[in-house]
């Protein structure tokens, strides 16, 4: 990718100071594992917590922000099922396909900051890797995004990465190419 920096507080508070006011929701670091938690009566705003400080499993639980929209960010976890590590193939599969808008907007994200991404099967017990199938789903559902739009979260996200880690070199759909990762 390049020399870039990665700085998970750097990214915390670009988040928080583009989304806290107009969506009162923080990104949150580090709980073992990601979660989405709705304000309620404890806390004020929502918050987007990802895991032990990883700026990749920040960028994945952002991600999942805004395919959510704001009728599931009312809910824990976006009201979402989740079956942990050791998943059937069956179940898989299923996971592969909730999982490609996420991990396009990811990969997007990825892109706009500079980063490098990484398709998730999120199976490790189950000793998955991304299927083809899935990655080639992701290359599609980014070529879409990119010619037809992103989520309006989504895209005041992607220029906010764009502006702070590569200004003045706005995202290029040739950028997104299987065989580079």
């Amino acid at each position: 990718m390049s020399n870039t920096i990665h700085s998970i507080d750097e990214l915390i508070d670009l988040f928080n100071n583009t989304f806290l006011e107009t969506r009162n929701t923080k990104l949150v670091c580090c709980e073992p594992e990601p979660i989405y938690r709705p304000a309620d009566g404890e806390c004020d705003y929502h918050r987007i917590v990802f895991a032990h400080g990883f700026f990749a499993s920040a960028l994945h639980e952002i991600a999942h922000w805004c395919v959510a929209g704001p009728q599931r960010r009312l809910l824990e976890d976006f009201g979402y099922w989740y079956e942990p590590d050791g998943r059937s193939e069956e179940r898989q599969a299923e996971f592969e396909k909730v999982e490609v808008k996420p991990q396009a907007l990811e990969w997007i994200f990825s892109r706009s900051a500079n980063f490098q991404f990484h398709f998730s099967a999120d199976n490790l017990e189950g000793d998955a890797r991304p299927s083809d199938s899935f990655q080639n789903a992701i290359l599609r559902q980014v070529r879409d995004y990119l010619n037809n739009g992103l989520p309006e979260d989504a895209r005041i996200w992607s220029q906010a990465l764009q502006k702070h880690f590569r200004p003045q070199r706005p995202l290029q759909a040739e950028e997104f190419k299987l065989e580079e990762l």
